[in-house]
């Protein structure tokens, strides 16, 4: 449904042929005041907890996702702090699980970005940090140059350069990429 001034929010044909609503016709305040503080709060509530149904979700996520299906700013928060007071969305929750399962392949570095993209705070994460014991960047690296056969004995200039780029691209920090291939082998 969109107003005159451009205001969008989702309504099903049933709700159209309910509030008596046509193209171009006009929207009862009555309707109007139903439709915004009791219908789209309950729907945004319920579509919030389904998104939630089946995996974790950031809360920015769950707000992207109700911004796909148009409701309203300020019905959109009203739904997040529904399911955040019931601890279905927790960020700091989120990011522990999320560095904990994929700390084993990935630098810590590489793991915050891909955790501010999700919408995830800075602060966030620091609390997510200290509830997890968070690996250890020299034994990632070790473990990456032996999966990747890395031997500083046998390698010429080109196969280092090769594994430093490798290595920078997942996050580690050249001064730890070079302290443990100095103590490789």
């Amino acid at each position: 449904m969109v107003l005159e001034d451009d205001f969008q929010f989702p309504l099903y044909g049933k709700e159209l042929d309910h509030y008596d609503i046509r193209e171009a016709g006009v929207l009862r305040e009555a309707a109007e005041t139903e439709i915004l503080q009791e219908l789209l709060p309950k729907r945004a509530k319920l579509c919030a907890m389904h998104f939630l149904q089946n995996s974790d979700r950031t809360e920015e996520q769950v707000r992207r996702k109700l911004r796909t299906l148009f409701y309203p700013e300020d019905i959109i928060t009203l739904a997040v702090s529904y399911v955040k007071q019931y601890h279905y969305i927790d960020d700091v929750r989120y990011a522990a699980n999320y560095i904990e399962y994929r700390s084993d392949s990935k630098s810590m570095r590489q793991l915050e970005q891909e955790l501010y993209q999700k919408g995830i705070s800075k602060e966030d994460i620091e609390a997510a940090k200290e509830q997890i014991d968070c690996p250890d960047e020299g034994i990632q690296i070790r473990n990456w140059l032996e999966k990747k056969g890395y031997s500083s004995e046998q390698a010429d200039c080109k196969e280092t350069e090769r594994i430093y780029r490798f290595l920078a691209r997942r996050g580690y920090s050249i001064s730890a990429i070079q302290k443990e291939i100095r103590n490789f082998d």
